[in-house]
């Protein structure tokens, strides 16, 4: 029997604020791509992502979370089966192969996997893990679950989302505590890999690196996109020069304007003030999910909701660091804002686990 409280405790503040942020950013990719004349315009295929993804978001709400924990191993191998089908037959573009084209739609595999991964290692750690800080040994079977999709990911290649990858497991790490020497061991490992895995960078992924550090170097190769991004953020000032009326986007100056680039569209239009408003629904978004997590029933559902907490607020970290010249253009995408199919419906996903999670706090 259907329990009534499902609905008496549906949380009503996470699907508005997700629904907040999906129309704004549907406005922007509006004012974005107002002046494209090719095929369907970009805003009414990112509603018609939201849509399917507010679907999944509300069919994943009406079974129980805790079942998960039964299939995570056949959703991570899935995963691991769609990255080295990747590999061998995925369409390239642009120097990288990351999706599989299914004809009317490019599935990207490795957005599906921060979903797998963030409930095999809930499952892994709900069984084997503890409070009490993890040693170095008790670590290398989740290491081994985070390497291989990593791995896989990196040889498409998609520093970016690799990267994320492991922050998402990272934080899921020191949430559930690590022994100081063991912490302390894998801080002068993860250097030694950066210092390391340098060598191994394609030479446009070296070229992003290097122009962040000094983006006029090359003002009209690989620093144009930071600079024109910079551009852009600083000309709107404290309330922005108004919808569709920013002259980087309108003018075609600001590269990947709706993808990677999406907040800097947004910042010139709206200035200091919008940027500010839109940021603090962020905020709101993160810290309703922590709460979320705070009040789950179980282990494993405080777990999910710690990963998917984990997934937005890294890709809201990272692109914004990214548009603004803080971090280095590494191709990750803004949640719900920038276009992006498989990105779209892969973050109402974890808001639809964050959603089970909340209402299902008072079954135990």
């Amino acid at each position: 029997m259907f329990d009534r409280r499902l609905i008496t405790n549906f949380d009503w503040v996470l699907l508005l604020t997700v629904c907040l942020l999906a129309g704004i950013g549907m406005l922007n990719l509006y004012s974005a791509t107002s002046n494209w004349d090719a095929g369907t315009p970009i805003y009414v295929k990112q509603m018609a992502w939201f849509g399917i993804g507010l679907l999944l978001t509300l069919l994943i709400c009406l079974f129980d979370y805790r079942h998960l924990e039964y299939f995570a191993w056949p959703l991570y191998i899935g995963g691991i089966a769609l990255l080295l089908f990747v590999a061998i037959a995925g369409k390239t573009s642009m120097g990288a192969t990351r999706w599989i084209h299914f004809g009317f739609f490019n599935l990207q595999p490795s957005e599906v996997m921060k979903i797998a991964l963030i409930i095999i290692l809930a499952r892994y750690f709900t069984r084997r893990g503890h409070f009490h800080g993890h040693s170095f040994r008790e670590l290398l079977a989740p290491f081994a679950l985070i390497g291989v999709p990593v791995l896989l990911i990196m040889i498409q290649p998609d520093l970016g989302t690799a990267m994320l990858l492991v922050f998402i497991s990272m934080a899921l790490l020191l949430f559930l505590g690590i022994q100081r020497s063991t912490l302390i061991g894998l801080s002068l490992l993860g250097v030694a890999c950066s210092v390391a895995g340098w060598f191994q960078l394609r030479p446009y992924q070296k070229a992003r690196i290097s122009t962040f550090l000094n983006p006029e170097s090359d003002p009209l190769g690989a620093g144009y996109h930071i600079i024109q991004s910079k551009i852009a953020v600083g000309s709107g000032g404290l309330f922005g020069k108004g919808f569709m009326a920013g002259t980087q986007s309108q003018l075609s100056f600001l590269p990947e304007r709706h993808t990677d680039f999406a907040f800097s569209v947004f910042a010139e239009e709206w200035g200091f003030t919008g940027t500010f408003f839109l940021v603090l629904i962020y905020l709101l978004l993160i810290t309703w999910g922590v709460y979320i997590a705070r009040r789950a029933g179980d282990r494993f559902g405080m777990l999910l909701a710690i990963g998917v907490v984990a997934m937005l607020f890294f890709h809201v970290v990272i692109n914004l660091g990214m548009v603004i010249g803080l971090l280095p253009v590494v191709g990750v995408p803004l949640p719900l804002f920038s276009y992006g199919g498989t990105n779209m419906v892969t973050t109402m996903i974890g808001v639809g686990l964050l959603l089970n999670v909340s209402m299902r706090r008072f079954m135990f």
